[in-house]
């Protein structure tokens, strides 16, 4: 059993993976939802397509101000170390003790895909981290019992009523939910 992950959660502007305008994070250890985060990015390249405004409510004008993702990072990697670095006492660094807790997601192919693609926009060393996809995992345990394998379906078939699809942090709490349950 999963116990101690991190459920992760992107919304892009335009169909650029690097386009990252927010994202959702919840951190659980030993079984239990520790923390949260949420922000908006500054996306890049910095424009939004009308399919994905349309999808998650965010404009230019939301994210204008929104600090790059770098920055963003940054600050949840801080956030991550208070988190689990009680668990982790043999990494000398943040980035080794991030790397060394799962990321979860559901449809981890296009999460997974927007982190390396933002990372190599901006130059940063990617570590490897190891995704989990609560969408291949609902497509086992639930199989053809279930009309689909979209989030809000998996999420209701977990006893998880999810209110704001397509809001980062509301999408990534969902995921957690899911991936306590199924994983």
């Amino acid at each position: 059993m999963l116990r101690n992950f991190i459920a992760i959660d992107f919304e892009t502007a335009n169909q650029m993976p690097s386009s990252v305008c927010s994202v959702g994070v919840v951190m659980v250890r030993n079984g239990h939802v520790a923390d949260s985060y949420y922000s908006l990015i500054q996306p890049e390249p910095n424009f939004y397509s009308y399919f994905c405004q349309r999808v998650h409510g965010l404009s230019q004008q939301d994210t204008d101000k929104a600090p790059v993702f770098p920055k963003v990072w940054q600050l949840l990697e801080e956030r991550l170390e208070e988190v689990f670095l009680s668990d982790q006492l043999a990494f000398e660094n943040r980035r080794d003790l991030i790397a060394s807790i799962p990321f979860v997601a559901h449809n981890a192919r296009f999460d997974e895909g927007c982190l390396k693609a933002v990372f190599r926009v901006y130059q940063m060393d990617y570590p490897d981290y190891r995704f989990y996809d609560t969408l291949a995992a609902s497509r086992r345990q639930f199989g053809l019992s279930l009309p689909n394998h979209q989030l809000q379906t998996v999420a209701a078939a977990c006893g998880y009523n999810l209110q704001r699809h397509h809001h980062a942090l509301a999408d990534a709490e969902a995921c957690a939910a899911i991936a306590l349950h199924l994983l």
